[in-house]
């Protein structure tokens, strides 16, 4: 099977064909670096890492290029900057650094190139002066703004009416706009805000049009695949095809839009507004870092998530399940030797517009498959296939063992490692005493702990329960 992705801007699925199969070329919308990265921030990093390790399976490593960027100029960072004291530069580096740090714990890989908007002044400079040169953008009061009326398609991949068009983007009907869905490239800066010089006076550049000066300067003028969060179809990249297609003569920008469905808690949208979101580090202080990550993906990326602790709890024993028969079987020295072994059944089911679900239930297959094993050949063969199909999915990183002993870093009652080990070594000599009872106590004690000691082939293995389990 071919890979097909459902494409926001045709609103069906297609064949995914891309402009240059030795340069398949990939950006998604990052972060605007103001704070502390949310399970919302994560979803979208997460789902598009699984089609960028998709992607380099199928057209190879070096022939896939990702791109995320950072905002890191905003006027939610400049209130935050106003608000704390604080320099701009020292909140986006900082939020820079922990949102690597947060994406890295749940398995994302470093996308190729993670450019900054700040990094690229010179760029949206020069695309505003192509777009005022071609009478697609005005200046009016100190802005300078997209003519909207200049794009007879404008409002395509929204597919909204003009109406709702203007509503939805919630702009202010200032004045000095020949139209009120117009949108500004740039706006001025007064002194105490960050600006820089420009041929319109000192200021920053509009949000919408970061992006597209970005794609332009890493990607080229056309890219293959564009993704982010289903909040940001409009305005956000609406208003970068409008700037794009307008600023390269008309050429296509996009070939194929992926949006990721929303975050939902107890069936009401997360939002900071409300109070109910969550932030990924709080959670990686409670849950193994997998288990947020099989969250994400246990639902299929367009559809809305219900996130909270049970969908944690289900995840992380759906993962004891996979990670279970893996214990104590050789699997292979890393990802790149393993993806021969892959299951082409669950490569079948990611290229079918990353059907994660689908790919979960065959996983369990696989994990099946090692417990049915005839012998230790055939079990580590099919060890070796569940293991090479999940790191498609960037899942199954861990040791089993280390898996199985996790626990929250900040838990402070309990056993450590080595005490949990000598327990065990204690209970084996009972029982070779043949004093059951005394074994039976330590085996109480432990579990009292919430350690679960399973005994196998004359071997007694351990693990750290996981929520509900005592």
């Amino acid at each position: 099977m071919s890979l097909a992705l459902y494409n926001t801007l045709s609103r069906r699925k297609e064949r995914f064909e891309p402009l240059d199969a030795a340069n398949v070329r990939m950006y998604v919308c990052g972060p605007t670096v103001h704070d502390l990265a949310h399970v919302g921030n994560a979803r979208p990093a997460v789902v598009f890492d699984v089609l960028y390790r998709l992607l380099r399976h199928i057209y190879g490593r070096d022939h896939v290029t990702y791109a995320r960027n950072f905002t890191d100029i905003d006027d939610k960072i400049i209130a935050r900057a106003e608000r704390t004291g604080r320099t701009v530069d020292d909140i986006t580096s900082e939020a820079i650094d922990a949102y690597r740090q947060d994406m890295t714990a749940v398995g994302v890989l470093p996308p190729d190139l993670e450019p900054r908007a700040t990094d690229h002044l010179p760029q949206m400079v020069a695309m505003i002066e192509r777009l005022l040169a071609t009478k697609h953008a005005y200046v009016a009061d100190g802005h300078v703004l997209f003519a909207v009326p200049s794009m007879s398609d404008y409002g395509r991949l929204s597919g909204h009416n003009r109406d709702a068009l203007i509503a939805g983007a919630r702009v202010e009907v200032a004045p000095y706009k020949r139209d009120p869905a117009d949108f500004v490239l740039w706006k001025p800066s007064s002194p105490d805000q960050p600006g820089w010089d420009s041929p319109w006076g000192r200021g920053r550049p509009g949000w919408h049009l970061e992006c597209s000066a970005m794609i332009e300067a890493h990607l080229g003028d056309t890219i293959d695949i564009h993704g982010g969060g289903q909040d940001l179809i409009f305005p956000h990249h609406e208003n970068e095809i409008a700037q794009s297609c307008c600023a390269h003569g008309g050429a296509p920008f996009v070939r194929t839009w992926m949006h990721v469905g929303f975050l939902q808690s107890s069936g009401e949208k997360m939002s900071k507004s409300l109070g109910n979101i969550d932030i990924v580090r709080d959670l990686l202080a409670t849950a193994p870092a997998e288990a947020i990550r099989h969250a994400i993906l246990a639902t299929h990326y367009r559809q809305p998530i219900d996130f909270g602790p049970e969908t944690l709890a289900q995840s992380r024993a759906a993962l004891d399940a996979l990670y279970q028969p893996l214990r104590g079987r050789a699997t292979g020295p890393s990802s790149a030797a393993l993806a021969r072994h892959a299951d082409p059944r669950v490569q079948a089911a990611l290229e079918d517009d990353l059907n994660t679900p689908l790919a979960f239930s065959l996983l369990h297959d696989l994990a099946h498959a090692v417990n049915r094993a005839a012998d230790d050949a055939a079990g580590e063969a099919a060890a070796r296939r569940l293991k090479a199909s999940a790191d498609l999915l960037g899942l199954l990183q861990d040791d089993p063992e280390a898996w199985f002993r996790w626990h929250p870093p900040a838990e402070q009652a309990g056993l450590d490692d080595a005490e949990i080990v000598r327990l065990i070594a204690r209970r084996r000599d009972l029982r070779l005493a043949r004093d059951f009872a005394g074994a039976d106590r330590v085996r109480d004690g432990l579990l009292k702990h919430g350690v679960l000691l399973e005994d196998s082939d004359g071997e007694t293995r351990w693990r750290r329960a996981g929520t509900g389990e005592v």
